[in-house]
């Protein structure tokens, strides 16, 4: 593969506030820059610098005002080139996030009753459908990052809503690590993490690098950043 992963030109964002009488707050101006395959990019800045709107903009969670994102990805009518997520319709978008784009924010959005072990694999059981041997691999995937993620094995079946907020972010960053994708979006991973978490988290990411990801991400922990980073984009510049 050649070129970039991601690909960002004069992305711009403002957001309209429409019960202030349509003030418009610009958050970010001209955003450009680029992600090959084995980088791990970190954005850096004070907060309100934009690094989170960046990362749901990519993610297309937000919208952009102007400007390109392109996305490499795999489709039967492009073959293997960038996508533009700024045009891209909600069919589009939902197959890059199942194939080309994963993202861990800083928060898990738990569903009721749904066991610490299927959260996690649920990421690969889509993929797999009915195929026993394919759903056995979900499975196992999800059992052994549990287990790295040092989450009890007498917690597996229960819902993470029961957990504390660190063991919550840690089935959090084992579902968002479970499929390897072209893409890696990650919004403050360790957050809520203990030391060793963090180191575990470090390395999880830096294997994710070594298999090719392109990864941005926003690390608030000094050692974590200097850990995974392999350059940092200063977001103050483009305010």
């Amino acid at each position: 593969m050649t070129g970039p992963v991601l690909a960002v030109a004069g992305l711009a964002k403002t957001f309209v506030l429409h019960h202030r009488g349509g003030v418009e707050l610009p958050v970010l101006r001209n955003v450009s820059f680029e992600v090959h395959a084995g980088e791990c990019v970190a954005l850096d800045g004070p907060s309100g610098a934009g690094k989170s709107t960046l990362l749901k903009l990519i993610y297309a969670n937000y919208r952009s005002t102007h400007g390109s994102i392109g996305v490499r990805h795999t489709s039967a009518m492009a073959g293997d080139a960038l996508f533009e997520l700024t045009s891209a319709t909600p069919r589009e978008l939902l197959s890059l996030r199942r194939t080309t784009i994963s993202y861990v924010s800083q928060f898990l959005r738990t569903i009721p009753r749904v066991s610490a072990l299927n959260v996690v694999a649920e990421p690969l059981v889509e993929h797999a459908g009915t195929d026993p041997e394919a759903l056995r691999q979900a499975e196992r995937a999800a059992r052994e990052l549990l287990l790295r993620m040092q989450i009890p094995a007498r917690l597996w079946h229960l819902p993470p809503a029961t957990f504390s907020g660190g063991e919550q972010q840690r089935i959090n960053i084992a579902r968002g690590l479970i499929r390897p994708t072209r893409l890696l979006l990650l919004d403050e991973p360790t957050a809520s993490l203990d030391d060793d978490s963090r180191g575990i988290v470090a390395h999880l990411i830096n294997e994710a690098r070594e298999r090719g990801a392109a990864i941005v991400g926003i690390f608030h922990d000094a050692k974590v950043r200097q850990a995974v980073a392999s350059r940092v984009i200063d977001m103050a510049k483009f305010r």
